[in-house]
């Protein structure tokens, strides 16, 4: 007796204030908050993750009414952590984590992306520790990582999902398989950003065949090549290497996403697949064009 192939995801397509040129709660080289939910919802999306906490507002009715009322619904929010410095950092990360857990929860998502600290700064590029961990930080960030996915899920109902990210210490295929290995697939998930993953060397469908269980979350996004071996020879930070246009619009770069949301689709799992362009800092009249062109690829994809 055979099995049967498991049935194709469901992929649930968004974007995200990352792909408005937003990084932080408040700068005013970002888009607006309530121009970023207008144009968002014009370009045809009907997801969206939270950005950083405090862009969108924090009073949970307010922003149920505002998402509401242009036809949104929140997917994720997203959190920064620095859990391979041990419990010395625990109380902090939570009192950070639970506010927007709380916001999360109440949008209705079930999902809280976390993104490990940079061991370099984004915007100067100041080197702020080690690029390598020592065998014990590896040790702490698996078992901080795996309190904070028990915590999350207990408290608030979410699934945490650990996005490997350029200048972290969860970047190269390896030390993704690293992680991976370290950890209870029952207690932490991976966000497969495409982008990050190429800008470090990885290949997203091999990850997706390899580890397919721990893949609970995507977010789309290409690498221009020619850039990304301009800033690899000269050592520039991420930040630097966003405003030089290391992240492109798709389908410009690589990976391509057509592959990599075929492997998706054999998981046979629900999915979200949200879109980021990185492009802090950029032009007000430059988003909406390039989100509605990406819109309409993803449907020539087969997204709806």
């Amino acid at each position: 007796m055979t099995s049967s192939p498991p049935a194709p995801a469901r992929i649930r397509i968004g974007s995200a204030p990352d792909s408005w040129g937003v990084w932080f709660p408040d700068d005013p080289r970002q888009t607006g908050w309530e121009r970023f939910l207008d144009e968002v919802a014009e370009a045809g999306y009907e997801w969206i993750e939270l950005g950083p906490y405090g862009y969108l507002p924090t009073d949970p009715e307010r922003l149920a009414d505002e998402t509401g009322k242009r036809g949104l619904r929140v997917s994720a929010g997203t959190v920064f952590t620095g859990l391979h410095h041990g419990p010395a950092v625990w109380d902090g990360t939570w009192e950070h984590v639970s506010r927007i857990a709380a916001l999360t929860r109440a949008t209705g998502a079930r999902h809280l992306v976390v993104i490990p600290s940079f061991w370099r700064d984004d915007k100067s590029g100041a080197v702020l520790e080690d690029s390598v961990l020592t065998a014990d930080q590896w040790r702490e960030l698996a078992r901080q990582t795996e309190r904070l996915g028990r915590e999350v899920g207990d408290r608030y109902g979410l699934r945490i999902v650990v996005h490997p990210h350029a200048d972290t210490h969860i970047d190269t295929p390896e030390n993704v398989a690293r992680f991976l290995d370290a950890t209870d697939p029952d207690l932490v998930s991976l966000c497969l950003d495409t982008g990050h993953y190429a800008y470090c060397g990885g290949d997203s469908v091999e990850l997706i065949e390899t580890y397919g269980e721990r893949i609970g979350y995507l977010h789309l996004k290409q690498v221009d090549p020619a850039v990304l071996a301009e800033v690899r020879e000269q050592r520039v930070p991420f930040g630097p290497a966003v405003a030089r246009g290391v992240m492109c619009e798709p389908p410009r770069g690589v990976p391509a996403l057509e592959p990599v949301l075929e492997a998706a689709g054999r998981l046979g799992t629900e999915l979200f697949a949200i879109v980021e362009q990185d492009m802090y800092p950029c032009p007000p009249e430059q988003p909406l064009p390039i989100a509605r062109r990406t819109r309409a690829y993803l449907r020539s994809c087969g997204l709806r």
